[in-house]
């Protein structure tokens, strides 16, 4: 078997080996704490208020 003629293979074996194994080792996250955190939060609102521009303030800029 020459290694060069199949070094593609190689790799996307190595490739798929190490995705599985980071997938199978990866610690689960905590959901329920994040989604009590989440739900007593308070949505934060922006409002933008400022006046339109007329045609002749927007020929000057």
């Amino acid at each position: 078997m020459n290694i060069a003629k199949n070094m593609e293979i190689i790799f996307v074996a190595a490739t798929v080996l190490a995705a599985a194994t980071s997938f199978a080792t990866a610690a689960a996250p905590a959901a329920p704490a994040a989604k009590v955190a989440v739900s007593s939060a308070k949505m934060q609102v922006v409002t933008v208020t400022a006046k339109r521009l007329t045609a002749a303030e927007k020929a000057v800029l």
